[in-house]
């Protein structure tokens, strides 16, 4: 039996699960060469949701944090996680767009690509895997894990194959649910061993607590890599701990040979970083959630449930939309639920809890998928959801990119007129996001504050929208900024007294198209704003026909559930 070596994801996954991917470069770079030093097979540093995050909430280029850990790092590869043909965004992205990000993010730093599709798609992997190989990285083909009636070992096995026969050098397990036992450990590692000959890595998550255990399990299968995290951000919705996984390996056939006393000191610098960020640590994600089980919910897609529903002050519907869950999943066909499928599954979710009704509302993720625009579904749709979603619509059947004209061109005239393009990845960073990249691109992004925890209990902010009776009158309160004034308006029950044919949102989210202007004539049923919430887009139609004779909000304004966004007489 060889060593088993190990891949850190404490500057991805880890923070990712815990801490919905808000660790900023400044607190990663002053431990970077001593992670560098312990021997590690590879640093997960990069992809995943760290792109948007960063542009989003951070007011970090996602590019420069990627060149500033390559000057540190120099002698431990630099990993990324990257969607297929979904790159770091939650859509699938033309040929030509995911050539040209694959060969800057290879240029920019990174060693190895661990490439999935979030429905075992391979098609969505082509083209990332062709032209990683291309530029001469290392490839690591992934299959999702999940447990479903339509997802047996053997299926597993053969998709191995096919990734090896593309030219991948290692295959990853990813397990991003925490759902694999010790024993479908062991018969899959062990099955994989005898139809594959590339390394194999086991990628888990501890949401279930059955990770350590199963870790083992695949060490006795043969197992080449595990994915673990420094215990301070491990554990939880995160991966098991290094260290633990280092002592507990120890003397063992699969012993990593890593040295614990540099791991405990890093350990320690961990320590003092998850105390900074505590405010927005949710307690949900460091504890054990054998619910897990019954959900099949991944750790990043739970802290993201909470942030949502907290966004939306529908915290108290928790319980309700993690029984939603399984069932929108079966509906949709078993996909595993991983990047965009959980945030697909999991919105819909969330909306047909919130708006009392199941598929009243679907944002345009959730048709394109129903649509077949995500890939082949591991089980067909339910046809009933397929009428209720596509109505006469049919259906694809092709590669999903095959139907994408070449985007590379357009999106760099785009952001040139914008004015936004001061690097070449400029235009990448666009045409992922083209929603936030331009605020950010302009350097309008505020980076979000850290609320500092109180005798060691997370502070929460004070709310920025309050409800303030006045002689009988129920007025909204909202707080701009400190000493930036604020704005009052009548309270939704009076808004809607005051303004017959008021459209209001449904949920909080930002304005990212307004479609009309004021004057226009609109028919019932007309797309008159696309708001997006929860990272999803979602049509707001005309309740009934008329002239639009206000609109109240601008794209790029942040609305809340209840605010009313334009009337239409």
């Amino acid at each position: 039996m060889a060593k088993v070596k190990l891949t850190d994801t404490t500057l991805r996954d880890a923070h990712q699960s815990l801490i919905a991917t808000r660790m900023r470069t400044r607190d990663m770079l002053p431990i970077a060469e001593k992670m560098d030093d312990v021997g590690f097979y590879s640093l997960e540093v990069w992809g995943g949701a760290t792109f948007d995050s960063s542009i989003r909430y951070l007011n970090e280029d996602p590019w420069d944090r990627l060149r500033a850990l390559k000057n540190t790092i120099k002698k431990t590869p630099l990993q990324m996680l990257l969607r297929g043909q979904n790159l770091v965004g939650y859509r699938h992205y033309s040929d030509d767009i995911v050539v040209k990000f694959v060969e800057h993010a290879a240029e920019t730093g990174i060693d190895i690509f661990r490439i999935f599709d979030a429905v075992n798609d391979i098609r969505n992997m082509e083209v990332s895997i062709r032209t990683a190989k291309r530029v001469g990285a290392h490839v690591q083909g992934t299959v999702c894990y999940t447990i479903s009636p339509v997802h047996p070992i053997p299926l597993y096995v053969t998709m191995a194959k096919e990734l090896e026969e593309m030219g991948c050098d290692s295959l990853c397990i990813k397990d991003m649910a925490g759902l694999i036992s010790p024993q479908n450990a062991f018969d899959l590692v062990k099955a994989l061993k005898e139809e594959i000959s590339i390394p194999i890595d086991l990628h888990s998550h501890c949401t279930s607590g059955m990770a350590p255990m199963s870790y083992m399990y695949a060490c006795q299968a043969g197992i080449d890599i595990l994915d673990t995290a420094f215990s301070p951000f491990a554990w939880g919705t995160s991966q098991p701990p290094t260290e633990t996984t280092v002592a507990a390996l120890r003397g063992t056939p699969y012993d990593t040979g890593l040295d614990l006393f540099l791991l405990t000191e890093i350990k320690k610098y961990f320590e003092d970083i998850k105390e900074k960020y505590r405010g927005i640590l949710d307690p949900i994600s460091e504890r054990i959630d054998t619910d897990v089980l019954k959900y099949q919910i991944p750790g990043g897609m739970l802290s993201n449930l909470v942030s949502q529903l907290k966004e939306q002050n529908a915290l108290d519907k928790y319980e309700a939309v993690l029984a939603e869950m399984p069932r929108v999943r079966e509906e949709l066909g078993y996909p595993p639920l991983v990047t965009p499928t959980s945030q697909i599954v999991g919105t819909q979710a969330v909306l047909n809890v919130l708006m009392g009704e199941r598929y009243k509302v679907v944002p345009k993720e959730v048709k394109d998928y129903v649509k077949g625009l995500y890939g082949r579904t591991p089980a067909p749709v339910s046809k009933e959801i397929v009428i209720k979603v596509l109505g006469d619509e049919k259906p694809i059947t092709c590669r999903p990119a095959d139907l994408l004209p070449p985007e590379l061109d357009k999106v760099t005239k785009e952001a040139q007129d914008l004015g936004i393009v001061k690097k070449p990845e400029d235009i990448l960073t666009y045409a992922l996001y083209p929603a936030i990249a331009p605020k950010f691109l302009r350097g309008e992004t505020k980076e979000e504050t850290l609320v500092a925890p109180s005798n060691g209990k997370s502070v929460e902010p004070l709310p920025s929208e309050f409800k303030v009776e006045v002689d009988g009158d129920l007025f909204s309160v909202r707080i701009i900024s400190a000493g930036g004034g604020m704005s009052v308006q009548p309270a939704e029950s009076q808004s809607q007294k005051v303004m017959d044919g008021a459209i209001t949102a449904s949920m909080q989210g930002m304005v990212l198209k307004v479609k009309v202007k004021k004057g226009d004539q609109v028919s019932k049923g007309d797309v008159v704003l696309v708001l997006e919430a929860m990272k999803m887009e979602n049509n707001i139609h005309a309740p009934h026909g008329g002239a639009v004779k206000d609109i109240f909000v601008k794209e790029g304004s942040t609305v809340g559930a209840g605010d009313v966004l334009m009337v239409i007489a």
